[in-house]
């Protein structure tokens, strides 16, 4: 669907298809609400009839009253039926208000209820799509999308049908009596009527591409803190809190002004019809009054036909604030539609399925790249089950990229990879995701327990096993003085956790797992020695029985590797078993073991190095 709403000048058509577009949209997320939706019509409908009532008791009260004070009544009697009357508006009046009140609150329900649903489908669709969209936006700005989006369509699930089903069917009964009261104020109202639909209609879409802009400046503001609060402690160490508070300004001045102009291009429509309702009102209490005065009518149907003419106005402004609120939905309805209507380059078809165990990893000519820039260029190698490779290479070499296809988080350009010989396409993404985990240096936590941050929410996954698995990992002490245990709250970005028993909880969270393929990331470069040994006992345990790839900068952490690869400018420079690089001078392994000692001393290697080594122009591979 576009991004906004065609000028009106275009072809029939067109403003069709947009309909039709609407219409299966609110269709579709308010047909499993329909019992509610049908008690929601079924009430304002009913309110509507009851407001229809009350003009009548009215018209009876005072003509009954005129009657008796001209002595054409007796008093008692009299009396007796302005009580009966005055009973009766009440009990009319607070049952319109019962009425109100329900469907109101059912209202409520199914809008929220429906927007909510829209609101979980936008959700889940953002998580399946690949890695290159969510690449191309902020956080901030799919939250603005997910949720305030969704959230201008609350009004639009809730009330749109029926306020503007009611308003006609209230208008088309008020008209009729009009008709019946007074001809001549009937087809007064009636021209007052038509004018008015006939402005709704040409300005219709006056404020649609209003509305989108306000929508996009709403979420770049999201956009902008959601980065500047990530960065918080470097703004602040970098005294950048001024030119970040311009900066924020400037983006909520935006933000202000497209609100602002959206919302006067919504009020010219509400100007047009209130100007036509002060128009009518002079008209209808004129005539009313000169058929009052000449006689042709009572009192109190000049009151009658006074309040029929002031309740048309109130469906004519409910439809024209409906027409408000659809322009508002009309614009994330066209985002919410472009958003859902992206595609994922993974296409998960798989049928296939891995057993249990460590895995084979085979990549064959492997290309990928990132819009424009090729990252891996034509990956070649083998890695046998049960055993660790360590993947060495300066930054930028493609080494996380080679990672991260693994999981298909990305679709590659050419060639394929093969987990126990099986292309990872034919197996279906859960499948396969199961089957590989990860650790990396920088570990994700959610403000939730620590159950649900070692189970990612997993109620299947039993408390003793966890509670076993944290004991394994030296962090049973750490439980143990935790005052609610598996239910204590961890706040993510506070002083809950230190960096290794953060580290130490995404161990636990791979063990649970159980995967037969696990990558290590580096997870320890952050850590001071103590807590480095424990994670190294961690990490001992994880790879038996596994088969693993290590990415490394220090040469320590690639220690027990069976293999090393070393990665330069996505291409493999060289693959053979640790021991051969090792003791092989020509080596690229063994040029790094040479400079980390020359260096360091301590086995440490860095980019400077990588950098050394390529001065010397080592065309090994």
């Amino acid at each position: 669907m576009p991004e906004t709403l065609p000028p009106s000048n275009h072809p029939p058509s067109n403003h069709l298809n947009q309909v039709k577009s609407h219409l299966n949209f609110l269709v579709r997320y308010l047909k499993p609400l329909w019992p509610k939706a049908l008690l929601m019509g079924l009430l304002l409908l009913s309110s509507i009839a009851l407001q229809l009532i009350v003009p009548q008791i009215l018209r009876f009260f005072i003509d009954t009253a005129a009657e008796a004070s001209r002595q054409q009544l007796p008093l008692n009697e009299a009396i007796n039926l302005l009580i009966r009357s005055a009973f009766g508006f009440l009990a009319v009046a607070l049952g319109n208000q019962i009425l109100t009140a329900s469907a109101t609150y059912v209202a409520s329900d199914v809008g929220w209820s429906a927007t909510n649903k829209v609101r979980s489908d936008v959700a889940e669709h953002c998580l399946k799509l690949d890695m290159s969209f969510h690449n191309a936006r902020t956080p901030g700005e799919l939250i603005e999308r997910i949720d305030g989006d969704v959230t201008a369509l609350a009004n639009f699930f809730s009330q749109f049908s029926v306020k503007v089903f009611g308003g006609l069917i209230s208008m088309a009964v008020i008209l009729v009596l009009l008709y019946a009261e007074n001809l001549i104020i009937g087809i007064v109202m009636s021209i007052f009527s038509l004018i008015s639909f006939a402005l709704l209609y040409q300005r219709r879409e006056m404020a649609v591409p209003a509305s989108h802009q306000e929508r996009e400046a709403s979420a770049k503001l999201f956009s902008f803190i959601e980065e500047r609060l990530m960065a918080l402690d470097d703004l602040r160490a970098n005294g950048a809190g001024a030119f970040t508070m311009r900066q924020f300004n400037k983006v909520s001045s935006e933000f202000f002004f497209s609100n602002f102009r959206a919302w006067m291009m919504r009020l010219r429509i509400w100007l047009m019809s209130y100007g036509l309702f002060v128009a009518a009102e002079i008209i209808a209490l004129g005539l009313a009054s000169y058929f009052f005065l000449t006689g042709n009518i009572t009192l109190g149907t000049a009151y009658l036909l006074y309040q029929y003419m002031l309740m048309l106005e109130s469906p004519i402004e409910q439809i024209t604030q409906q027409m408000q609120d659809l322009q508002r939905a009309v614009a994330s309805i066209g985002r919410i539609n472009k958003l859902l209507a992206e595609k994922s380059r993974i296409q998960d078809k798989g049928q296939g399925g891995l057993d249990r165990g460590a895995l084979s990893l085979h990549f064959e000519d492997v290309r990928f790249g990132y819009e424009q820039k090729e990252v891996l260029k034509g990956i070649s190698f083998e890695l046998e089950a049960g055993k660790v490779l360590g993947l060495l290479g300066r930054t930028g070499s493609g080494k996380s990229t080679l990672s991260r296809l693994i999981f298909r988080f990305y679709e590659i350009n050419a060639g394929s990879i093969r987990l126990n010989a099986q292309d990872i396409c034919e197996i279906p993404l859960a499948e396969l995701r199961q089957h590989v985990g990860m650790v990396t240096q920088d570990v994700q936590l959610f403000h939730a327990s620590v159950r649900d941050n070692l189970s990612f929410f997993d109620s299947s996954i039993k408390d003793e096993d966890m509670v076993a698995i944290l004991e394994e990992l030296g962090l049973g002490g750490w439980l143990g003085r935790l005052e609610q245990g598996l239910n204590t709250l961890i706040a993510p970005g506070g002083s809950s956790l230190s960096a290794g028993e953060a580290q130490l909880l995404a161990f636990a969270r791979v063990f649970l797992k159980d995967p037969g393929l696990i990558i290590l990331d580096e997870p320890s470069s952050r850590l001071d020695p103590v807590t480095e040994a424990l994670l190294e006992k961690a990490v001992n345990k994880l790879l038996l029985g596994r088969t693993a790839i290590i990415i490394a900068h220090r040469l320590e952490s690639v220690a027990r590797a069976d293999e090393i690869m070393v990665m330069r400018d996505g291409v493999v420079l060289e693959h053979a078993p640790r021991l051969t690089l090792a003791q092989d001078p020509h080596s690229h392994f063994y040029q790094l073991l040479n400079a980390s000692t020359r260096r360091h001393g301590d086995h440490q290697i860095h980019d400077e190095d990588y950098l050394e080594i390529d001065k010397k122009d080592l065309a090994l591979a």
